[in-house]
């Protein structure tokens, strides 16, 4: 079985914008497509990347750019009980520990972000890691067997 990724917002937006990474996290959804990894992302995430796309694009190719996002990924939120062990938590953004106890509520196995005050977070449940890191550990590695 694949390897469970979420890939946080700054990851995405690197891809749908074309921004300078666009080539490490484009290898990541190559792999998702071949079923290397499976992506998952919340709504949270997908209503951040939208409005960036939309100011980027506008409204109807962010929302096709969206689509064939939502094509190679999959989709998990957020209870309450969630939402307040994130705010409890020490990491001070916000939006990003949400994002990362959602993906540790859902048992994924890597949290993937650019995000410094995320990447700080040291835990062998759900490891932070950026893209260029994931790659590396993982590109010479078989798939992982559950």
């Amino acid at each position: 079985m694949a390897f469970r990724i979420f890939l946080d917002t700054d990851v995405l937006l690197d891809f749908t914008l074309k921004r300078s990474a666009y080539p490490i996290v484009r290898r990541l959804m190559e792999w998702a497509i071949n079923g290397r990894v499976q992506v998952f992302l919340s709504s949270a995430v997908l209503r951040d990347i939208g409005s960036e796309l939309r100011k980027a694009y506008g409204s109807v190719q962010a929302q096709e750019l969206l689509l064939a996002l939502l094509a190679s990924a999959q989709m998990i939120d957020a209870g309450y009980e969630t939402v307040v062990n994130a705010l409890q938590s020490r990491v001070d953004n916000i939006a990003g520990a949400i994002s990362y106890h959602t993906a540790l509520h859902h048992r994924l196995d890597y949290f993937i972000t650019w995000d410094i005050s995320l990447l700080g977070i040291v835990n062998p449940v759900l490891p932070v890691t950026t893209p260029i890191e994931f790659l590396n550990r993982h590109a010479g590695q078989p798939q992982r067997i559950s």
